[in-house]
């Protein structure tokens, strides 16, 4: 079965959109854990606009915060920044658990992440090729913005696509040959019969908001499970931790998880709907590998109130900026992957 997943570098200008709304999401939380937050940044062509509706009485820079964001993923040129954060009129969205989601969860056999192959290597692919920019000096000619498209036929590589940009002054054919030798054999081995697209379109310098306007959220299929799998349609990028297209999917990816862990199926498959105000979900269900039905054994096991996972995972701390690039799920360092 041909499975064909995306992922993209820190500096995309989607990924710019959501570094700087986390950003500002933690600094908020950070001051008033219990902020009602709905974030959004469109950018583009020197400009980030940054709107959406806010309930707290924290106060601070919003645009300092945003800057250092933007700054701190490797950009060097100066930007404009539009904020409009208003308060809510009305309180009908307010509150934790607020609003409706559809959320689903996860979990394979399939790696030690318990992800599908094909997205834990176009992950790890992003994560190499950042690191190698921010941290070594022979690597100082990559700038931030890129993209890698894997397909994989079972598990074995068929394609791999990178765009990545780049200082002017190296060939691209050099390129190729330091990504094929420092990146994809390190990660994928030799991948005998793959074939590989490394800048097929040339040049690749004009980058970022220069090139292309990013808006916030849209990475959202990417960063849960790569397209592969089904999704709500929501973005919980520029949301509080109380809103359950936040909460409820980080839950529902734990549960499903939790079921491979203990051996009760090879594969899970969790979906979980939430309606207005309401604090316990509508719908719940829970799906084996062939798809037997596993929800009666999850229902006495795990809360699903959106309270409950608050306390569960400890989500009320600035910590979302942290998770922006390189997927959310599959990682040591999130409470919901324990």
């Amino acid at each position: 079965m041909i499975k064909a997943v995306e992922a993209n570098l820190a500096g995309h200008p989607d990924k710019i959109c959501d570094a700087v709304v986390e950003a500002v999401v933690d600094e908020f939380i950070r001051r008033d854990h219990r902020a009602h937050l709905d974030i959004q940044a469109l950018g583009s062509k020197g400009v980030i606009m940054l709107g959406g509706a806010v309930d707290s009485k924290a106060d601070f820079d919003v645009t300092a915060i945003a800057k250092t964001a933007y700054r701190a993923i490797g950009y060097e040129d100066e930007l404009e920044f539009f904020v409009n954060l208003e308060r809510p009129e009305a309180t009908l969205n307010s509150g934790t658990g607020a609003g409706t989601a559809i959320v689903h969860g996860f979990a394979t056999k399939e790696t030690r992440e318990l992800l599908p192959r094909a997205s834990v290597y176009a992950q790890m692919l992003a994560r190499k090729i950042d690191q190698l920019r921010l941290n070594d000096p022979d690597w100082k000619w990559l700038r931030p913005d890129g993209k890698i498209q894997l397909v994989m036929n079972g598990e074995q590589v068929k394609a791999l696509t990178l765009i990545l940009s780049h200082a002017p002054e190296i060939e691209v054919s050099t390129l190729r040959t330091k990504i094929l030798t420092g990146v994809i054999t390190p990660i994928l081995g030799e991948c005998e019969g793959a074939q590989f697209y490394i800048n097929p379109g040339g040049e690749f310098v004009k980058t970022g908001f220069a090139l292309n306007a990013g808006v916030s959220g849209r990475k959202s299929l990417a960063d849960s499970y790569s397209g592969l799998l089904p999704h709500g349609g929501g973005s919980m990028v520029g949301k509080d931790p109380g809103r359950p297209v936040r909460a409820g999917m980080f839950m529902a990816r734990y549960v499903a998880r939790q079921l491979v862990k203990e051996g009760v199926t090879t594969q899970a498959f969790v979906t979980v709907v939430y309606g207005l105000g309401l604090a316990e979900p509508i719908a719940l269900q829970a799906l084996g590998e062939a798809g037997q039905e596993l929800t009666e054994l999850i229902k006495p096991r795990f809360d699903f109130r959106i309270e409950a996972i608050l306390e569960r995972f400890n989500l009320l701390r600035p910590i979302y900026a942290s998770f922006v690039n390189y997927g959310m799920f599959g990682r040591s360092d999130v409470p919901w992957e324990e």
